[in-house]
């Protein structure tokens, strides 16, 4: 809502943008290796819902190299590995949309998503309501992350 109310346009690539900012909880980047980084999700579908995204502003996995591509494996399962120590999760969504047909809201950037997942997380609010209920906000979540990191 703060994004609509304050009219904020979006740069050519929020990913891109994010590189040449700190990392802090108001640019949500966790952490940076050589080739890819991890973010949380500005609009999560559930608490701990981070991104793995290359450094590399490509569209699709084809355009990627093989280490690039090997780094976004390496670090997705340490992202696995800090939410299942900070949340408890009882599962995982991981996965990428590539193309915006297939439901990629940033299509010119490729990255992969882990969204933590519970029995029952998803209630009326995001079946009927269209709301997602967060039961922490993202700066907390964002703490709580880098200090498992």
């Amino acid at each position: 809502m703060k994004y609509i109310q304050e009219n904020i346009k979006a740069p050519d690539c929020i990913f891109c943008q994010a590189l040449t900012l700190p990392d802090d909880s108001d640019n949500l980047v966790l952490f940076r290796s050589e080739k890819v980084f991890v973010i949380l999700n500005r609009y999560p579908y559930t608490s701990g819902h981070v991104m793995v995204v290359p450094m590399m502003h490509k569209p699709i996995l084809e355009e990627l190299d093989a280490l690039i591509r090997a780094e976004i494996m390496e670090i997705t399962t340490k992202c696995v590995t800090v939410l299942r120590a900070v949340y408890h999760p009882e599962g995982f969504n991981i996965g990428m949309n590539i193309g915006a047909i297939a439901g990629a809201g940033i299509a010119d950037h490729i990255h992969m998503h882990i969204v933590p997942r519970w029995a029952g997380d998803t209630s009326f609010m995001s079946t009927l309501g269209q709301t997602r209920v967060l039961p922490e906000s993202l700066e907390d979540t964002y703490q709580r992350i880098l200090n498992a990191w």
